[in-house]
């Protein structure tokens, strides 16, 4: 089904990627790995039932990395045509020429490379004409504003879906590569009252346009995300239990992600530098790197490099059991690539056993957070200051909506300060985790 929806075959990529080591290897690399893809979109938006936008979009692409011993050059091009591949090759290694020498620079540990290459479900087309585009983003555009008569415009109702395909190769005897798809639908829009606006939203994507809540779910959900911000206040600085709801709460497992990986670790700017082994949450976190998920959106059966991915647990009962590491990062920290070259695959955060209200009833009284401002994160230290929105809560029941406070911490103490994580799973990227609440931060206000 593919190779009928794209430009090139999946066989005409790898011949391709073989034909630009060869190139390498010609011109003198030690070792080469080059990375071909293509893809094609399209992406609708309508706002107020117009439409706003149509677009196209189609790229492809030819990568190439040569090592002249241990010196590195790169080059791009977008042109498949031979000649073009011959000066791509000719400038990656002209640049390796002027580099200087890097003991960890190479390919990666040829015992690591992946071998069978399972399916993991991960393209899945959709046969999307743009009339049926626009009726769904119209769809969901109308869902949120027939949810209340205070919301008086719209920033849109958008539909997107995307197919690619990629080969990565090296002169290792490496090749693999696979089609993969990546669908969505999504709304924003806006209310008032009393002379004040709020403006929320919502989205689904997924690798399977099936698998996606319906137009009209997500528009009422946008809808409902966004009223209930009306008449907002601020707070009086104060220190409380602190609520990130699932789809912030993602934000703060990237923030530990970044921490131990290995650009952070090897150039020691990382406040969680030689925490391997040691406790950096509560007893009860766990978190579950899983690759091989079907369907998922961070699925891998190898990463940017080749390396095998493989099921493990990052932290157990708290501890933290192993960093993400490419090639380069691992010889510099003296170990071994994890096969995150390219970032992690589906971690999962498992939940304490609450749902979204019974997390708000062990809160008590304290601020959940719906919305982040700025990067207030300082990765050396820890150190985090953001701008928020959000509820307060009294008494395990949201009391009126707040905005413009900061909360302000340190990571470190409060990713051992996580009381509880919610059973309100979200699965739209990376990480899949519920909400989460915290002991206690400081809400900075009036």
């Amino acid at each position: 089904m593919s190779e009928q929806r794209f430009s090139s075959s999946g066989a005409a990529l790898r011949d391709l990627a073989a034909r630009v080591l060869e190139l390498a290897q010609a011109g003198g690399a030690s070792a080469a790995e080059t990375e071909v893809s293509e893809g094609f979109g399209q992406t609708v938006t309508v706002r107020k039932g117009e439409v706003e936008t149509i677009e196209y979009n189609k790229d492809k692409g030819v990568g190439v990395t040569v090592y002249l011993g241990q010196r590195r050059g790169h080059a791009s091009t977008s042109d498949f045509s031979a000649d073009a591949l011959g000066r791509t090759v000719e400038k990656a290694l002209a640049i390796a020429r002027y580099t200087a020498e890097d003991d960890c620079a190479g390919l990666a540990d040829p015992a690591l490379l992946a071998g069978e290459v399972p399916d993991l479900d991960l393209y899945h087309p959709w046969d999307l004409p743009v009339e049926h585009a626009i009726e769904l983003a119209r769809a969901c555009e109308a869902a949120a504003l027939a949810v209340d008569a205070r919301i008086n415009n719209s920033e849109g109702g958008t539909t997107s879906t995307q197919e690619s395909q990629f080969v990565y190769a090296n002169t290792l005897g490496f090749m693999g590569g696979y089609p993969t798809s990546r669908h969505s639908v999504s709304c924003a829009v806006i209310a008032e009252e009393n002379g004040a606006m709020q403006r929320d939203y919502w989205y689904d994507t997924a690798r399977a346009a099936g698998d996606m809540a319906a137009a009209e779910v997500i528009g009422r959900r946008a809808g409902e995300r966004t009223v209930r911000r009306l008449n907002a206040r601020r707070l009086g600085t104060r220190q409380c239990p602190v609520l990130f709801e699932a789809p912030i709460a993602s934000g703060l497992i990237a923030s530990f992600v970044s921490a131990v990986s290995g650009g952070h670790l090897y150039r020691k700017s990382s406040f969680l530098l030689d925490s391997l082994g040691s406790r950096v949450f509560p007893e009860f976190v766990q978190i579950q790197e899983r690759p091989f998920l079907p369907r998922g959106l961070a699925s891998a059966a190898f990463d940017n490099e080749g390396v095998a991915t493989r099921d493990r647990d990052v932290v157990k009962d708290g501890v933290l059991q192993g960093y993400f590491l490419g090639s380069y990062s691992a010889r510099k920290l003296k170990m071994r690539s994890t096969g995150n070259a390219g970032g992690n695959h589906n971690l999962i955060v498992p939940a304490t056993g609450e749902d979204f209200a019974a997390l708000l009833r062990r809160m008590g009284s304290g601020l959940l957070v719906t919305e982040l401002l700025g990067h207030g994160l300082n990765m050396v230290t820890g150190d985090y200051s953001r701008g928020a929105a959000g509820f307060w809560v009294e008494n395990g029941e949201i009391v009126h909506p707040v905005e413009e406070v900061t909360v302000a911490g340190n990571l470190k103490d409060m990713f051992l300060g996580i009381q509880a994580i919610g059973s309100d799973v979200e699965a739209r990227g990376s990480r899949r985790v519920g909400s989460i609440l915290i002991e206690r931060m400081t809400v900075a206000g009036e």
